[in-house]
Parts: C-alpha cells; sequence; structure tokens
C-alpha cells in the first residue's frame, strides 16, 4: 500500500481540483467494482459486491482533495496573490515552492523582507493577503501569459522516508484513506459495500453531502488521517494522538459524535486482533462524518484514520504501520458488518 500511497500523494487534488487523483483512481477500480459513477459534485463512487448481500446498506468514505491555493490577482510587478484553500497553517508556508496550474509552472512563496519588519510585524504569523507567489516575471503581462486568475496552487514538497517506517509528504491527509479504500476495492469482500472518494472535504465537507443522499447508507465508516500535537512542548492531555501508536479510533471530534456501538466494535475487533489502536484524546476538528452522519434520516457512522503530524501544512509525516493498521481494522469491520448480517 505504501507505493499506492506515494503515487496518491504525488498527484494533485486541490480542493475542486481533484481530476487527477479521480482519473487514477478509476484505472485502479474498474477491474474491480461492479458499478462505477462520478456525481456531479466529482465524487467518485465505487459500488462492489461482497459474498453476501447485507440488510443494511454500507458506505466506506475517503476524501481525494487537499488543502492548497488559488490565484486571485497579479500585481503589476508580476507577482500572484492568493487566497487558501482549506486551512493551511500559515506559520510554515513563507519560502515554501509551489506549482502553479496544470502546467506546474514553479514558484515561491514571499513576503516582505525580514529585516524590513517592524517589531510587532516580525513576532505576529503573516497574513494571507500580505504573501505573494514568485514565478520569475518581470511583469503582470508575463505573468499572464503563463497563469491565468482562478488556477489552483499546490504545494511541490519531495517524498522521502524519515528513518525506516516514517514517510513524509504532501497530502497524506487524505490520500492515506484512498490508498486503504483503494486496497479493499481491490480484494474480494465480505460483503456488498459501496466506497465514496468525497471532494471538497478540507473546504466544508461539501462533496460527502452529495455522495450521502445519493447513496443513502445505513452504516457508515470515514477512513481519514487526523492531526497529532506528539511533542515535547504540548501537555499530554493535548497531545491528541501519536504517530506510529496504532489506527486511531475517534468516539468524537468538533462536528461528529460517533456511533457508540460502532466505536465499540471497533476497538473490540483492534483488542481481539492484536490491531494497534488509540484514540484521541483532544476534541477538534471535523470530517466527512459529519455530513454523511446527518444525511437523509440520519446514518450510524463511525470513523478510522492515520495520526498524521504536520497536517495541512507542505509536508506531513505518519507512520507506515499505522498504514497497515488501518487497512486490517477496516477490514475486520467490514467482516463483523457481515457476520451481524448488517
Amino acid at each position: 500500500m505504501l507505493e499506492q500511497l506515494k503515487i496518491l500523494c504525488a498527484l494533485d487534488g486541490v480542493s475542486s481540483f481533484e481530476e487527477d487523483v479521480r482519473a487514477y483512481l478509476l484505472t485502479q477500480v474498474k477491474p474491480f467494482a461492479d458499478e462505477i459513477r462520478v456525481d456531479a459534485m466529482g465524487n467518485l463512487l465505487v459500488h462492489k459486491k461482497g459474498a453476501k448481500q447485507g440488510k443494511k446498506k454500507l458506505l466506506l468514505a475517503a476524501h481525494m482533495d487537499e488543502v492548497g491555493m488559488i490565484v486571485r490577482f497579479i500585481t503589476e510587478e508580476g507577482l500572484l496573490k492568493f487566497a487558501f484553500i482549506g486551512g493551511v497553517d500559515r506559520r510554515v508556508v513563507l519560502g515554501k515552492r509551489v506549482f502553479v496550474g496544470p502546467d506546474h509552472i514553479p514558484g515561491v512563496i514571499g513576503l516582505k523582507p525580514y529585516h524590513l519588519l517592524g517589531k510587532e510585524e516580525g513576532e505576529r504569523i503573516p497574513k494571507a493577503d500580505e504573501l505573494y507567489i514568485d514565478i520569475g516575471a518581470k511583469d503582470r503581462n508575463e505573468a499572464e501569459k503563463k497563469v491565468a486568475l482562478g488556477e489552483y496552487v499546490v504545494f511541490a514538497a519531495d517524498q522521502q522516508m524519515l528513518g525506516s517506517d516514517y514517510f513524509c509528504a504532501k497530502a497524506i491527509d487524505d490520500r492515506v484513506g484512498c490508498a486503504v479504500l483503494l486496497r479493499l476495492i481491490q480484494e474480494p469482500l465480505p460483503v456488498d459495500c459501496t466506497f465514496a472518494f468525497t471532494v471538497q472535504e478540507e473546504v466544508g465537507t461539501r462533496g460527502a453531502f452529495g455522495a450521502a443522499f445519493s447513496v443513502k447508507p445505513d452504516i457508515a465508516l470515514v477512513v481519514e488521517g487526523t492531526t497529532v500535537a506528539d511533542l515535547p512542548s504540548v501537555p499530554e492531555q493535548k497531545q491528541v494522538c501519536a504517530v506510529g501508536n496504532g489506527v486511531v479510533i475517534p468516539f468524537m471530534d468538533g462536528g461528529t459524535i460517533y456511533d457508540r456501538e460502532l466505536y465499540q466494535i471497533l476497538t473490540r475487533l483492534a483488542e481481539e486482533k492484536k490491531i494497534p489502536w488509540q484514540t484521541k484524546t483532544y476534541i477538534a476538528g471535523g470530517t466527512d462524518a459529519r455530513t454523511i452522519q446527518r444525511s437523509g434520516a440520519g446514518v450510524r457512522t463511525a470513523g478510522i484514520a492515520a495520526a498524521v503530524r504536520y497536517l495541512h501544512a507542505p509536508s506531513s509525516v505518519f507512520a507506515v504501520r499505522d498504514l497497515d493498521a488501518m487497512y486490517r481494522l477496516a477490514r475486520e469491520f467490514l467482516e463483523e458488518m457481515s457476520r451481524q448480517d448488517c
């Protein structure tokens, strides 16, 4: 799965620009799916029959999009002003390399030089409208020949292994979930299941609305990447979870109180199958779960996630062993749903 994840993370997929990710996933699921469709929002919906047809409709979901930027103005000097798409960490973007648009025009994020800043300016996080992207254009005319307003911007982060088990790349949130779903689709399943690769999660879980109302599931499992703060300067109760400590099974976040029975099923399965797991000790954030849970007449919803350091930054880090734990637990969950005739 790691090699699949590397391919997925390398693709451009800023919210509302998920075409490359969707196109790749389509090539990978076509030989295994019983039904495939792309809805009006751009969600990729894949249905696969299992060994049995359950009485209740199951949905597994992971989002295709990643945080990034969009070009909103070009200055007389040929610099690109932009807006962030999704909750990008502004503290770490200065000086980072980016690619603009499908032609991958190279650029770098800039700001007024530090030695020209006043004391107050130098001590605060820069606002988005103070930043710009330098693509090496001499003026607006030259920049406009390369870049159009409304074009997406993606971080140009190199992939690398850190030590023997840690993987560093952009867009681990949530290509890690996509990799798990892809693995499940490519093997026999114990029960019929629909898989949703959703769009625009990072800007308000927008794609999940259409996917949930279209599929109308009874039970959903959302497969995600989640933030961690397992750092020496952070109090233990605020570290949320830890990279390398296993699959994260949340009981609540900022958008969802997860179905209690499904949470207990997941934790029991993890214990019985000796799958390393942890939960979240800090209530914050939100995922597609909040939207899926509230759709239609309501959906029983659970979640699992990979613990990811530096979430929504140009480079994120997670432990490869946690990827295997996510897959194993998702697989066991489907087996359990089959046994319970769900």
